[in-house]
């Protein structure tokens, strides 16, 4: 077992709240969702581990819900700042593996327009997200690599919109960069990996390598330290939030 695997919490045992605290569950996500889809999604995170449990909240679900209160006091107001660019979309994709209940796990991607790279400027910037993906895979996948492809294949997926979108307003794009930090996925995707054992995740593999020899998408490896979605699909101490935030939002404005 590696020793900073995050893996999901045991079952929660705690007492099931009245109907007046199931109420208050539901109100806090449906007040805060458009919030951090919007502005400050450095809470995507928990609003996904509370609105799973609204149907039936806990004394744990309360606690959470008390922490991201006062998450969202500490920091409130936040801001996106969104820079002049190419407009050239980039997504940064990653997935945690068995983080959820029920054997799940969660998926993320960062969605940013950029500069085209260039000699002198070979890494663009990072801007503004115009989305952010945070939610739980909804069927169990068998391997990390698995859940990466899965993550791969409905980032590029919600890619299209955004390309379709981009070119109607006078933005036409090339083969969108997407990045992992799963070696197996990006492998197998570009076709540089022998496939053994991967019935279960033929399509999603298939319509991503099509999409890849189309030059629709140009998916590739860097390490999890330079991908922004990883910061979406697990819990993480205080001391990582303060380190991260300014990566998401705009700070000292």
């Amino acid at each position: 077992m590696e020793k900073n695997r995050q893996y999901a919490p045991p079952s929660d045992t705690s007492p099931i709240l009245d109907k007046q605290g199931k109420k208050h569950t539901q109100r806090v996500v449906g007040s805060f969702l458009y919030y951090g889809r919007a502005v400050d999604n450095t809470i995507l995170t928990a609003i996904n581990e509370i609105s799973a449990s609204q149907a039936k909240p806990t004394q744990t679900t309360l606690q959470k819900i008390q922490m991201l209160l006062d998450y969202l006091h500490t920091y409130p107001s936040a801001k996106v700042r969104f820079y002049a660019s190419d407009m050239t979309l980039r997504i940064d994709s990653d997935a945690a593996y068995l983080v959820a209940p029920e054997a799940k796990s969660r998926i993320a991607g960062f969605f940013y327009c950029t500069n085209k790279p260039t000699t002198t400027t070979p890494t663009p910037f990072i801007n503004g997200p115009v989305h952010v993906e945070c939610r739980v895979l909804r069927h169990v996948v068998t391997s990390a690599a698995e859940a990466e492809t899965a993550v791969l294949f409905f980032n590029a997926q919600t890619a299209i919109e955004l390309v379709h979108i981009l070119k109607a307003l006078g933005h036409p794009q090339t083969a969108v960069p997407i990045k992992t930090d799963n070696a197996t996925a990006a492998s197998f995707v570009n076709d540089t990996l022998k496939r053994k054992r991967s019935k279960s995740w033929d399509v999603r593999f298939h319509w991503l390598a099509e999409n890849q020899r189309n030059k629709t998408f140009q998916i590739y490896w860097d390490k999890g330290a330079n991908n922004l979605a990883d910061y979406h699909t697990k819990h993480h101490p205080p001391s990582h939030h303060q380190k991260m935030r300014k990566n998401y939002i705009l700070q000292n404005f």
